[in-house]
């Protein structure tokens, strides 16, 4: 909980308490001395419960604090904490307790709405979601059916709202409902909102732009191709559209088309970087030797940023000598010490991994004044320990840095990865929890923790809820949607599962995406549709450790 929330619980209960309503709430009377201590004890108790990851019993607690307490926030607070647990029943009861307190409060709606969405009440959420939608408050009802992606009530629902709510006749409402629909996983809801979108809205590109990812998405690339470059033809060259064309490109899979899109207007090294990383993920050799002459001829004297780029394009195209003498001509302040990284990492993969060694322990004294530089130089050192499979000696890197830098989230995460390839499971999910605890919405840590523990233990509702948040703060993550496709599948429910799965893998050709989308596919009957998602993983990676694990246990 965020500090200025549990300062307000903990005000309420010294006896400060605020009506959650402007209009007066018939409350029960205000809790004794002994009712208020044992609120409190509740409320320690539900917290350490929730930080330590124990969501069922951090839900009871909190329940049990709301049914002593006057407060509606503890109420709230309790609903919230069960919901994440997916423990529904304590929510409901939550939620009821909520209620009684305020019965006006804005919020209420909406959880009794995803509440309905849970256990599959299509009436109850669609009357619920439709009242919310007449009072104009669309925002709260998106971000209703967004908490209950994974249940399959929430794309009928969102089709009541389409068919008979008042929605406004705003764009960016009808924007955002396209992209929740197009979220929702049903291909035919998503088809049937978009097309509202563009027939309302004919000249705004940016709805081109959302149908061309529910194409992609579906499988139709060649008419997400027509939409996107009707997109452009609208934008009138505006650049922030034609970014924006580029990245929907990039998502679609076409990752030529992005950078080239990306090419046209000005140019800075920020549209360069970003048109090396697609030319690099496409593999696209003669098309990153084009764009490194040009920035070599605008650059004949480069500055330090611009030195950075050129050792990084020839490190793509692997030219390393090249590389090597860019990054030494980099003179100048912080683009310096991230140079001495880069040469590091060049030195290894010349064979050289002493001297990388050697370059990285004397960055790290001369780049005393650049901590983040510093940083990067621990975690480089064990990331190449590690890929010689010298491990110990890459812990013992990031405990090293984490002696400096306590408490440094890339580090713990870096660590985490490490300790759960070991083994270390216990360790790596202690890591991660601490990156939580400091900031409770950090995606990348909230999906790993969630993939750890649906991966290497049996806590799934667990790992859902955690995966859930990431999700909610990412919604597009491939990684993200791959997590809970899989915790879904350990769950038993195959059919969610495989809709999440096959979206990741549209939305990122990816071997451990593949792994676990082929094995749901095997394990559901479809042996030929394994066997095709594999051979694709196997071509991205034969060697990564989830298609490994596949080949030794279905040998297919």
């Amino acid at each position: 909980m965020r500090k200025v929330a549990w300062l307000a619980l903990m005000m309420t209960l010294s006896g400060a308490s605020a009506a959650a309503t402007s209009a007066p709430v018939a409350l029960p009377p205000s809790p004794t001395v002994q009712q208020a201590g044992d609120v409190l004890g509740d409320l320690l108790k539900g917290e350490f419960q929730v930080q330590s990851g124990a969501s069922r019993s951090a839900a009871q607690d909190y329940l049990q604090a709301a049914l002593i307490s006057s407060d509606p926030a503890v109420a709230q607070r309790a609903a919230a904490i069960a919901l994440l647990a997916h423990e529904d029943a304590l929510a409901a009861r939550a939620v009821a307790r909520w209620r009684q307190l305020a019965p006006r409060s804005d919020d209420l709606a909406g959880v009794e709405a995803l509440l309905a969405l849970r256990r599959g009440d299509r009436a109850a959420a669609s009357a619920g979601l439709l009242a919310m939608l007449d009072r104009g408050d669309w925002q709260r009802v998106l971000r209703t059916l967004m908490s209950a992606t994974d249940s399959p009530t929430s794309a009928p629902v969102a089709n009541d709202l389409l068919q008979r709510g008042h929605w406004p006749a705003n764009f960016e409402a009808w924007l955002a409902f396209g992209d929740v629909a197009r979220r929702l996983g049903d291909p035919q809801l998503g088809k049937l909102v978009i097309s509202s979108v563009l027939l309302r809205y004919p000249n705004e590109p940016r709805g081109y732009l959302l149908a061309a990812l529910q194409l992609g998405e579906s499988g139709d690339v060649a008419n997400a191709h027509v939409a996107i470059a009707h997109a452009l033809e609208l934008s009138g060259g505006d650049a922030k559209l034609r970014d924006q064309a580029a990245a929907a490109y990039a998502q679609i899979g076409d990752l030529r088309m992005a950078a080239q899109t990306q090419a046209h207007g000005a140019q800075t090294d920020d549209t360069y970087a970003t048109r090396a990383a697609w030319l690099a993920r496409a593999d696209d050799k003669p098309a990153l030797a084009a764009l490194y002459a040009e920035v070599k001829t605008h650059a004949a004297a480069p500055d330090s940023e611009r030195g950075l780029l050129l050792g990084q394009l020839a490190e793509y195209l692997q030219r390393p000598d090249e590389a090597l003498a860019w990054y030494r001509g980099v003179a100048d302040g912080n683009a310096r010490d991230d140079a001495s990284n880069r040469i590091a990492i060049v030195l290894e993969g010349k064979g050289d991994l002493a001297g990388a060694l050697d370059m990285l322990r004397t960055q790290r004294r001369d780049a005393s004044d650049n901590p983040d530089a510093q940083i990067d130089s621990y975690r480089i050192e064990a990331e190449l320990l590690a890929k010689h499979d010298r491990k110990p000696e890459a812990l013992a890197a990031y405990d090293r840095g984490l002696a400096f830098f306590d408490g440094d989230p890339g580090l713990l995460y870096g660590r985490a990865l490490l300790l759960e390839d070991m083994d270390r499971i216990p360790e790596a999910e202690a890591d991660l929890r601490a990156i939580i605890a400091a900031d409770p919405n950090n995606a990348e840590a909230l999906n790993a923790l969630g993939y750890t523990l649906a991966d290497r233990t049996e806590r799934y509702a667990e790992a859902q809820a955690l995966i859930e948040k990431a999700l909610r703060l990412k919604p597009d993550s491939p990684a993200f949607l791959d997590s809970l496709g899989w915790v879904q599948h350990r769950l038993g429910r195959d059919a969610e599962s495989l809709r999440n799965l096959r979206r990741a893998f549209s939305l990122l050709k990816d071997p451990e995406i593949a792994a676990h989308l082929g094995e749901v596919l095997w394990l559901h009957g479809d042996k030929d549709g394994a066997r095709a998602v594999w051979k694709q993983g196997l071509a991205l990676d034969k060697d990564n450790r989830a298609m490994q694990r596949v080949e030794k246990t279905y040998h297919p």
